[in-house]
């Protein structure tokens, strides 16, 4: 994860289905979004946690409070792998390391790179 001259840095990765029965829903992943008409189902509940500096990041808005992430998928069916993307306020300088979270999947170390 890089930081953006905006003073954003942005996660990209993939959510994949490794099952071979059934899917998964994704309505946790949404978190307790207070503009789910506009967001539907969302990555609006991922954060990142500075461990470090004690400080979490939620996730960006536009001014229509709409998140900077990836939305739309409402499941994941066995096998599917789909892109995603979410987008925080950078950390401080000196961050390099920070956990990434998503409700229903455990935490991971992302490093912040300058």
């Amino acid at each position: 994860m890089n930081r953006d001259a905006g003073g954003f840095v942005t996660v990209n990765g993939a959510v994949k289905n490794t099952g071979d029965k059934g899917y998964f829903d994704t309505p946790a992943w949404r978190g307790n979004e207070k503009e789910l008409v506009s967001n539907g189902y969302s990555l609006g509940g991922a954060a990142l946690v500075d461990q470090k500096g004690k400080k979490r990041y939620y996730v960006l808005r536009d001014t229509e409070g709409r998140c900077l992430c990836t939305t739309g998928i409402t499941k994941v069916e066995p096998g599917e792998e789909i892109p995603v993307f979410v987008q925080f306020p950078a950390p401080p300088e000196g961050t390099t390391e920070v956990e990434f979270s998503l409700p229903t999947f455990d935490s991971a170390t992302v490093e912040i790179t300058e």
